[in-house]
């Protein structure tokens, strides 16, 4: 079935389709994490029930988003030995350690601190559960960090010497191969992206009951909450995302060529091409709607400053411009929708109208899902971007797969397609079919169950006997 497929394009698909689907899980868990912690915070410090309601109500949904997250994370780890075995074999005695400290510490912290969050609230004093809670908030921000660093690594390669067998070994410093120049920029946009995400989620959720009741006070609340972190955070997000611009165009010029659609070189001031169709056989862009000279104002801050094009570029070294330039556009266009949308609810709360807004929460609840396909359009853009290489400008993609035929890696391919709707589809609509409940008073939050444990090894105890006779002794029956 696969024969006439290339393996190194079904390796490529099979690692994007699996990555997207596992980046919309930690995406979500990390900016929940944190909100989880807040209305902790919030409860212990006021007093007030409806802060622990809303924790009852979003643990519950954070407990299964967090078990998809880690599922979906390990399957995609296994890909680096089976797909790119000659990556991970070059990259390894670099990518390897960096990947290991986030098992040792951001695994150990969410381990640790995890049933204590989901169970132990009436087991353990409020002021330990409270600190669990801020542990697991944390494990999932160290886990972004170590996985950041690995990929802004490749991005922008340092501190690495290479071996004798083409390895590449690090240098004298971690730091250096840690804090890469690419590091802080990536890591804080990234962070941002998941608390806006969450806040997003929240606030859609929190629309959706306030068009089936206005005077649902924890719809208001939550409604509230997710409206001022949009209003305050997304301007800052735009900020971070053109610091994070200007570091790319130093380091990989031939990324932000792509996203801004330059082909050509631009000596007196490159205009910014906000829509057309990119045409890499031509090498231009055709029906370009632009601003004169606004790129070269954005990205170098002067009307009139030159700006080289991929025609500086070799072309086997010209990453796909058409996804890059679409992506880009996608990500940008939903943050300032985001933007517009936390304007909106400031107007409306200076108006004391913000529960009163039918439209305001209709577009709430539309954007609820904003956040996911920002972060998806982000990652294709950095991703697609560094093509044609895996390690950037040192390590081709080509030659960093495994030796592996089209059918193998097409027979794989398809099993995670069918797998992965099949199991994810599910817990995604269990996770819909929570947040359709509204929030109430007196939420029960994770039930556990009291059976007990399920016997998996060794002998199940079967019935008491009486010593007299072959019946049962009852309320003795022996549950598995």
């Amino acid at each position: 079935m696969f024969e006439t497929f290339d393996a190194l394009l079904l390796a490529r698909i099979q690692f994007a389709f699996t990555v997207s689907f596992h980046f919309i899980f930690p995406a979500f868990s990390i900016g929940l994490a944190s909100y989880l912690a807040v209305l902790e915070g919030l409860w212990l410090k006021t007093g007030k029930a409806i802060y622990l309601d809303l924790f009852r109500y979003w643990i519950k949904i954070f407990a299964v988003a967090f078990a998809m997250g880690v599922v979906s994370g390990i399957v995609m780890s296994y890909q680096f030995g089976t797909n790119w075995s000659v990556f991970s074999d070059k990259a390894g005695p670099v990518i390897g350690p960096l990947m290991a400290y986030e098992v040792l510490t951001a695994f150990f912290l969410e381990a640790g601190f995890l049933g204590v969050m989901l169970f132990g609230m009436s087991r353990v004093g409020k002021k330990l559960h409270f600190a669990a809670t801020c542990m697991v908030a944390l494990g999932t921000f160290v886990s972004a960090f170590w996985i950041l660093s690995v990929n802004s690594w490749m991005q922008t390669p340092v501190g690495f010497e290479m071996g004798a067998n083409g390895q590449f070994l690090p240098g004298p410093s971690w730091w250096d191969i840690v804090f890469n120049p690419s590091f802080p920029y990536r890591l804080v946009h990234t962070v941002i992206a998941a608390y806006l995400t969450t806040a997003f989620v929240v606030g859609g959720v929190g629309a959706w009951h306030l068009l089936k009741d206005a005077s649902n006070g924890h719809a208001r609340k939550m409604f509230s909450m997710a409206m001022w972190m949009a209003a305050l955070v997304a301007p800052i997000q735009i900020f971070a995302g053109d610091m994070h611009g200007l570091n790319t165009l130093e380091h990989q010029p031939q990324k932000v060529m792509a996203m801004e659609g330059h082909y050509q070189s631009h000596p007196d001031g490159a205009p910014l091409i906000l829509f057309g169709i990119p045409d890499s056989a031509e090498k231009r862009v055709k029906y370009a709607i632009e601003i004169p000279k606004a790129s070269s104002l954005i990205l170098k801050h002067d009307l009139n400053a030159p700006l080289a094009g991929l025609d500086t570029i070799p072309d086997d070294e010209e990453p796909p411009v058409g996804i890059i330039f679409w992506s880009f556009r996608i990500m940008v266009g939903i943050g300032f929708a985001m933007l517009g949308i936390g304007a909106w609810s400031l107007l409306a709360r200076m108006r004391r109208k913000l529960y009163d807004w039918h439209w305001l929460h209709r577009a709430a609840l539309v954007m609820a899902p904003s956040g996911f396909v920002a972060v998806i359009a982000g990652w294709i853009t950095t991703e697609v971007g560094r093509q044609p290489y895996v390690i950037y400008n040192l390590l081709r993609t080509s030659d960093a797969a495994s030796p592996l035929d089209a059918p193998a890696v097409g027979a794989s391919l398809a099993a995670f397609v069918v797998v992965y709707f099949a199991v994810f589809s599910v817990g995604t609509w269990y996770i819909l079919k929570l947040m359709s409940g509204p929030p109430h008073t007196g939420e029960a939050g994770v039930k556990r169950t009291e059976k007990g444990p399920i016997r998996t090894a060794g002998i199940t105890p079967g019935p008491t006997q009486n010593p007299g006779g072959s019946q049962p002794v009852p309320g003795n029956e022996g549950e598995v």
